[in-house]
C-alpha cells in the first residue's frame, strides 16, 4: 500500500474523530470515548502537536497517532521527561496490515532525534512487544501507586537515561474523561449500537493484571 504519513491538519479533525470511533467502538467497553479524548487532547497543554500524524491512502485518512507529554520521577525526586502515545487507531478494514507499525516507526524516529529517553504507554503487550516495548517492571518503572500493571509498557530510546533506581510514571490528566461529556459529544456522530463483545472481558482482565517482582 502506498501510504503517506503526514501531520494532522485542522481540516482532518472530524475525519480523525470518526475513524477513532470506528476503531474503538465496543472494543473495550460498550461504545467508546476515545474519539472524545482525541477531540479534547488537541487543546490540552500536554498535547505534542508535532507528533500528531495521520496515515493517508488514496486521499483517505485510515490511521492516526497522537502523543502527550509524560514524566518519570525517582526516589530522589529526579524528573525525566518522557512521551506517551495514544490513541493509536486504524480503520478496522485496514488493521493488521502494517499501518500502525508505520505510524509508530515514524514517530519513534522523531522522538529519538529529539533525545526523548523513553516512550511509555498503557496498552496490550501483544500489540507492542514486537516494536521493542517491555513491561515497566523490567526498568523498575511502576504506576503512581507503586504497582506494575501488565499493560504498562516502556520503549527505552536512550541507554544512558535510566539507572537502577525505582521510577514512577505520571501521564497527562487529559486521559481523565468525563463520561457525561463523552456521551454528549458522541451525539454529534451517526448512531451506533452499544453492545457487549468478548474483547471487553479480555480488556478488563488486562487492566486488573499486576506483575510481581
Amino acid at each position: 500500500m502506498d501510504i503517506i504519513i503526514r501531520n494532522e491538519e485542522q481540516k482532518d479533525f472530524r475525519n480523525v474523530e470518526y475513524l477513532t470511533r470506528e476503531a474503538f467502538w465496543n472494543l473495550y467497553v460498550p461504545g467508546c470515548d476515545e474519539h472524545y479524548l482525541v477531540h479534547k487532547m488537541r487543546d490540552h497543554q500536554d498535547f505534542v502537536k508535532e507528533l500528531d500524524f495521520v496515515a493517508v491512502l488514496n486521499d483517505q485518512i485510515i490511521g492516526n497517532i497522537m502523543y502527550t507529554k509524560s514524566y518519570l520521577i525517582n526516589s530522589q525526586n529526579i524528573r525525566i521527561e518522557t512521551l506517551t502515545f495514544g490513541p493509536l487507531c486504524i480503520l478496522p478494514k485496514f488493521q493488521r496490515l502494517g499501518v500502525g507499525t508505520k505510524l509508530i516507526n515514524h514517530t519513534v524516529n522523531i522522538a529519538k532525534n529529539n533525545k526523548i529517553p523513553a516512550i511509555i504507554i498503557y496498552g496490550d503487550p501483544h500489540n507492542y512487544v514486537k516494536h521493542g516495548f517491555k513491561n515497566g517492571i523490567d526498568y523498575n518503572i511502576s504506576d503512581p501507586y507503586g504497582k506494575y500493571p501488565y499493560g504498562l509498557l516502556v520503549l527505552k530510546l536512550d541507554d544512558n537515561s535510566l539507572n537502577d533506581d525505582k521510577w514512577t510514571i505520571h501521564c497527562s490528566d487529559v486521559f481523565n474523561i468525563n463520561p457525561k461529556e463523552a456521551e454528549e459529544f458522541d451525539k454529534n456522530f451517526p448512531f451506533k449500537e452499544k453492545k457487549w463483545q468478548y474483547s471487553q472481558e479480555l480488556f478488563s482482565m488486562t487492566c486488573r493484571a499486576i506483575l510481581q517482582k
